[in-house]
């Protein structure tokens, strides 16, 4: 990587007629399939409004409420958002893979897990876990939407709340099934009309707040610090989520400047993340904010509320293009031989499926969340792995090679299965679990620290140990001859099986 600042970057090409097949307002014809460099264009800082968009959500404003729920006081609660949103450093770092490799996260997943064992990665955490959260925000926002009609006397029958879902689900999936370009060129105007929405709202927010508060019954000792850790762990649930960063850089040239990519992506999810997390820290001291969308009327003049409620909808939108989209490619990467536009669809529809079901049926919502809570055992294990791997790689990834699923293929490692990173997910994930707290489990960690809640920590960082200390034993054994493309390939592969494409499409160590 070069130096250089976000700002700095000064090396893409100026967009032309040659990138037709990514414009707005026509449905994008690429899914997972690699990128030419032909078809490269575009600017890092673009990355900004794409992350900050998407993070512009009322779920921040609610987890920061829940800290002083939890009895933080307010530079406690403060203390805990920063550090929990420094995952979004990692989540920067993920998207440099794009660039060099010219394909998304699902795919270059493939150097940790193989070309078969990638297959299981990406239908857990590429496609499972992604569903679940587009369940979760559909759900947050036609709840909005119900409260937004009855707030301007319309009635709220069956009937009005399911055009609400199926409204706000049909919004969403035509942005995403539209695809990249039109996110990114949609994602400024989304930014900078949430953005005005947020400032006056932390304007009324502020003016209500106590900076001096002390929750009853506030927590001292051990206690303050399980209550910290768990906060922690809610807090790092959100970056942990977006492992998903090449999708939306992996339009860039090669050439691109990688501290650039970083930089601009996860500032671009650091600052909403960290904003509305204070805001809700703040509320906290003036309201109850056990259902933030209720009490947060209390001081909110009667004109903002209906926009606080429209732009919750709005939000919920923003950030489910970007859950649908990388899910729809998840989708792809597990094997699915459909268009990614289909497996858009069939993840928005799925998703429509568990938010009715929620909604109309059962408390399965309530059930969906407890699940989630112990999702960051396996993101934090998944994002961290992957981190690593670009360290140990130097970013260096052969697009074309990891496209090549053919046995002995750079990718292939044994039987189509990377065993240092099907190693490193599972004992990360079996370390984290042992360190959760949560509604659904507490691990005996957990139970002998009085509930303090370390998976945040210990999973990614178990996953990354055991990931470079079996990776550099792997490269130990393995002969220059037959390590190519990947790191302990299982066989040798001939050098015309995997062509350059770039100034980065070198070997892939």
């Amino acid at each position: 990587m070069t130096s250089a600042s976000p700002a700095q970057d000064t090396n893409a090409p100026r967009p032309g007629p040659e990138h037709a097949t990514d414009q707005p307002g026509r449905v994008e014809v690429h899914g997972i399939d690699f990128i030419p460099e032909a078809e490269r264009h575009g600017r890092a800082r673009e990355l900004f409004a794409v992350w900050t968009a998407s993070n512009v959500s009322y779920l921040y404003i609610a987890v920061g409420g829940a800290l002083t729920l939890m009895g933080l006081g307010v530079w406690q609660a403060m203390a805990v958002v920063l550090a929990g949103n420094l995952f979004w450093v990692l989540v920067g770092l993920l998207a440099v893979s794009g660039p060099a490799s010219g394909t998304p996260s699902s795919i270059v997943m493939r150097a940790m897990f193989g070309i078969r064992g990638n297959r299981a990665n990406a239908a857990i955490i590429g496609w499972g876990i992604a569903v679940a959260y587009e369940a979760i925000n559909l759900s947050v926002g036609v709840l909005a939407g119900f409260a937004l009609v009855d707030d301007l006397g319309g009635h709220v029958n069956t009937v009005v709340k399911l055009a609400i879902v199926l409204v706000t689900a049909v919004v969403t999936l035509t942005i995403s099934v539209y695809g990249h370009a039109t996110i990114v060129r949609l994602s400024t105007g989304f930014t900078i009309v949430l953005g005005v929405c947020v400032a006056i709202l932390a304007v009324f927010v502020v003016a209500h707040a106590n900076p001096h508060y002390v929750p009853p019954g506030a927590p001292h000792g051990a206690a303050l610090w399980a209550a910290a850790l768990a906060g922690l762990t809610i807090i790092a649930s959100g970056p942990l989520s977006w492992g998903v960063g090449a999708d939306y850089a992996r339009y860039l040239p090669a050439t691109t400047n990688p501290r650039a990519v970083a930089g601009w992506t996860a500032l671009g999810g650091f600052l909403p993340s960290v904003l509305l997390s204070a805001i809700g820290v703040l509320a906290g001291t003036a309201v109850d904010m056990t259902d933030p969308q209720t009490s947060l009327k209390a001081i909110l003049p009667g004109w903002f509320y209906p926009v606080f409620l429209l732009a919750i909808v709005v939000g919920s939108i923003t950030n489910n293009v970007l859950t649908a989209y990388s899910s729809g490619l998840g989708l792809q990467a597990v094997g699915i031989p459909w268009k990614r536009s289909a497996t858009v669809f069939f993840d928005g529809i799925t998703a429509v499926a568990l938010t009715l079901y929620a909604l109309f049926i059962s408390n399965f919502l309530d059930t969906l969340n407890n699940i989630l809570t112990l999702s960051v055992a396996l993101l934090g294990p998944s994002v961290a792995l992957y981190a690593t791997d670009i360290l140990l790689r130097r970013n260096q990834y052969n697009g074309l090679d990891l496209h090549d699923e053919r046995p002995g293929s750079p990718y292939w490692y044994a039987h189509g299965i990377n065993w240092a990173g099907a190693t490193a997910q599972l004992l990360g994930t079996a370390a984290a679990l042992l360190c959760v707290d949560t509604p659904v489990l507490v691990g005996p960690v957990a139970t002998a620290l009085d509930g303090a809640d370390l998976s945040s920590l210990v999973g990614p960082i178990a996953a990354a140990a055991v990931y470079t200390a079996a990776t550099l034993a792997m490269r130990r054994r393995t002969p220059p001859a037959i390590e190519r493309g990947a790191v302990g390939a299982a066989h040798p592969v001939p050098p015309a099986a995997a062509p350059s494409h770039g100034p980065q499409a070198t070997q892939a160590d």
